[in-house]
């Protein structure tokens, strides 16, 4: 069986993981708004675990997206437009003042913001041009995992997508770097917001399966990448109107 086969006979196109990720993606925030600050009870739990199927997927078809798009500086000027306004799609969802760092450093925007950056960062690792030295390539991306700390999955997401387009090709290493970075992650959570949800975050490990399945082909459907752009902060402004309906103007994330 050649190479092409075998992917042709994996289950997911691109368009089938981005439905999981979306599905998985409602799961969790539906069930941050209806039961706010992170409940220990195992019902919560695995339901918050499904969602971590969703960040995964999304830095995946990031690093794809870096080799496949037509035009990169639109797609990077489309992710960090989208970034902008998910910003307020997201702090209206959990009741994080729209003007960050407020409260505190943690989760003060929403995961986009690191995806564009991590779209950079890939470009920059990724550049050929001779005036880019190591250093500097070096440089660049640890002031990008910076700027991209105050974000949904902060600094881990950047690196997650340079870990997963650097190593393009070759899927254990995609996932070794993966995990390794999520790993740090959860060391992190764990220490500073919360414990029970540190070890949570390695949930991000079911969606390996669901990647190995990728056949290579993105579906038939092209409208699925704006459907995207439509839905993530259209269901944020839903959950937003569900937490102040529940539980008046109140924050509902830990670490928020």
């Amino acid at each position: 069986m050649s190479f092409d086969d075998k992917n042709r006979a994996r289950p997911f196109s691109g368009n089938m993981l981005k439905v999981i990720a979306i599905i998985a993606m409602t799961i969790d925030h539906i069930t941050s708004v209806l039961f706010p600050n992170y409940p220990a009870a195992p019902v919560f739990i695995i339901l918050h675990i499904i969602g971590r199927l969703t960040a995964p997927i999304m830095w995946y078809f990031i690093a794809e997206g870096f080799y496949y798009t037509h035009n990169l500086k639109k797609y990077m000027f489309r992710l960090f437009l989208f970034a902008v306004i998910s910003h307020f799609a997201y702090t209206f969802a959990f009741g994080i003042p729209f003007i960050p760092f407020q409260k505190t450093v943690f989760n003060q925007t929403s995961v986009i913001w690191a995806l564009a950056w991590g779209l950079v960062a890939l470009t920059v690792h990724q550049s050929s041009d001779p005036r880019l030295k190591p250093w500097i390539k070096t440089l660049c991306i640890f002031v990008i995992t910076v700027i991209a700390f105050c974000a949904d999955w902060s600094s881990i997401a950047v690196l997650a997508i340079l870990g997963l387009g650097r190593y393009r090709g070759n899927f254990r290493r995609q996932m070794t770097a993966m995990m390794s970075y999520v790993a740090i992650y959860a060391a992190v959570y764990f220490i500073f917001i919360n414990r029970i949800y540190g070890i949570l975050q390695l949930g991000v490990a079911i969606s390996i399966p669901f990647l190995a399945g990728y056949n290579g082909e993105r579906g038939k459907w092209k409208g699925m990448k704006w459907f995207f752009y439509i839905y993530y902060p259209l269901h944020l402004t839903v959950c937003g109107i569900i937490r102040i309906f529940l539980h008046g103007n109140i924050s509902v994330m830990i670490g928020g």
